[in-house]
């Protein structure tokens, strides 16, 4: 597992994965504006967006979904030195009300035109507004236990998240004394 450099005010890292060429970050937004891989995704989980957002044009969703995403990249990646990611980052589990070690968080675009955005960027808190993206998902139910692609994010976060705790990474500091030791 490696970690790359997201913006230079290093607030913002996304996981390359061992067996992955890219970042997490790179990956997530190659698929969203995939139309074809976005067609097969969207015919497969059908129900759960007609179900859900009330959406039945496949074609629709993919377009929505291209839309957000430029919306989300801009938002994450185009960002100025000075901009807060503590206004974009959210604890996973909304009813967390307290600050925890290597804290799950979730990004998502909010005020959206049509319906809520279903593009969901996760992420490990390291320090507030620094965090390190684990992976990023189209949720299209209430919770993520629901699917298999959601429960995979989520099984990602915690893999990234003890793989710190074992390398006794608990926040910036740490983080950086991990990046020198192994370089």
């Amino acid at each position: 597992m490696e970690f790359d450099r997201i913006t230079e005010n290093e607030h913002l890292w996304a996981v390359r994965y061992d067996d992955c060429l890219d970042n997490v970050l790179d990956t997530i937004l190659e698929q969203w504006n995939d139309v074809s891989w976005l067609r097969s995704f969207f015919k497969q989980n059908i129900r759960d967006l007609a179900s859900y957002f009330k959406i039945t044009d496949v074609n629709q969703a993919i377009y929505d979904t291209i839309e957000d995403s430029e919306r989300l990249q801009c938002l994450i990646i185009d960002i100025s030195p000075d901009t807060d990611l503590e206004r974009i980052f959210r604890p996973l589990d909304n009813n967390r009300t307290a600050e925890v070690i290597l804290g799950k968080e979730k990004a998502r675009l909010r005020d959206t035109p049509r319906h809520a955005s279903w593009l969901r960027i996760y992420a490990i808190k390291l320090n507030p507004g620094i965090y390190v993206i684990t992976g990023g998902a189209i949720k299209l139910t209430r919770t993520m236990q629901e699917r298999e692609h959601t429960l995979v994010e989520l099984a990602r976060m915690e893999k990234v998240r003890q793989f710190m705790l074992d390398n006794n990474i608990v926040d910036m500091d740490s983080f950086k004394d991990y990046l020198t030791e192994i370089n």
